[in-house]
């Protein structure tokens, strides 16, 4: 008998090829690009589900972990042949950058609780923002640069399918991570920090570990959305980057990684659609408000998020419905 798990497998397998055949059965470039956004801030927006939907971790500062992966690529595809190896070897080197900070970064602020870590997390977030700003023989300042993309990547329809297949390839990882005993802990921590820590677990070692994953994969969605681009400035690092992954995730539902995706294709087709009005619409020109009401209205009839909102409604049509007896009258008994 096919079980529920089963069938969301298939569910997901059949979007997956779909979204592989879309750009062979349409021209249309504007999607294309589209989609290909949606996927990178897909992959941004489950890393940050990692922190904040599995272990309960509120961070300010992800921008820098996107910023940093975004740079190294940017950087080296400038400086040296940009070569399909060189991109890979990009890649590679921002990951272990992001970790190794993610690392010096979580042993100096998880010791710290809720807002007094977000703080400190915005705090050195500004710092890497500085840094990119004022170290202008490497990034240019705010001007930034544009750089060269392996001659592969020119066909926009090769660079999506490459982002898919990362898209892919991420989430079945994270998923494989969230399900593991570790990942257990960290739902543990989430829900009862003190709790798990009196059952033996040093909880500051799997708040670090979240941050070095969630870290790492964050530097990846920055070096495709650099590639993207091919382009980068000191926007990367900017808070902005940070509050799309948060909108992403509570919109999308946290503590589900499909969520983080359905919430990155929200916001970003909400982005798209609502500035494309302002061509027609005067009204539409601040359409960054209207973004603001529909976050609003989502929040307010969708608590959980939109995963979150389904699967509570799903469990309660199937919960048996309780039929309590009614207590025997003993008066008159002997």
């Amino acid at each position: 008998m096919t079980t529920k798990y089963q069938w969301n497998n298939i569910f997901l397998t059949i979007i997956v090829i779909v979204l592989f055949i879309f750009p062979f059965v349409t021209d249309s470039r504007t999607w294309t690009i589209l989609l290909t956004q949606i996927f990178i801030f897909s992959i941004l927006a489950m890393s940050y589900d990692i922190l904040l939907g599995y272990t309960g971790i509120v961070s300010f500062g992800h921008a820098m972990f996107f910023g940093i992966g975004a740079y190294t690529t940017a950087v080296m595809l400038d400086r040296v042949e940009p070569t399909v190896g060189v991109f890979i070897l990009s890649i590679a080197t921002g990951m272990v950058i992001a970790g190794i900070i993610s690392f010096i970064v979580g042993l100096l602020t998880l010791r710290l609780k809720s807002h007094f870590y977000a703080m400190l997390t915005l705090a050195l977030s500004g710092l890497f923002l500085v840094l990119a700003e004022k170290w202008r023989s490497l990034t240019s300042g705010n001007d930034g640069f544009t750089f060269r993309a392996p001659e592969v990547f020119k066909d926009r329809m090769v660079f999506y399918l490459v982002v898919l297949v990362c898209l892919v390839v991420v989430y079945i990882l994270l998923r494989r991570f969230v399900q593991s005993p570790l990942g257990h802990v960290l739902v543990a921590v989430r829900e009862n920090e003190q709790r798990t820590k009196s059952l033996g677990y040093k909880v500051l070692h799997y708040k670090v570990i979240a941050s070095i994953v969630a870290g790492v994969v964050a530097s990846l969605a920055g070096a495709l959305y650099a590639i993207s681009l091919r382009f980068v400035n000191t926007s990367v690092l900017t808070m902005d980057i940070t509050l799309d992954a948060l909108l992403m995730t509570i919109i999308g539902g946290v503590g589900t990684l499909i969520g983080p995706i359905i919430g990155a294709g929200v916001i970003e087709l909400s982005q798209h659609y609502l500035s494309g009005l302002a061509k027609d619409y005067p009204i539409f020109e601040r359409w960054i408000i209207f973004f603001g009401i529909l976050y609003i209205l989502a929040v307010i009839f969708f608590p959980s998020g939109i995963v979150g909102t389904i699967r509570q409604a799903f469990h309660k049509r199937k919960k048996p419905r309780v039929v309590e007896e009614k207590p025997s009258n003993s008066k008159g008994e002997s």
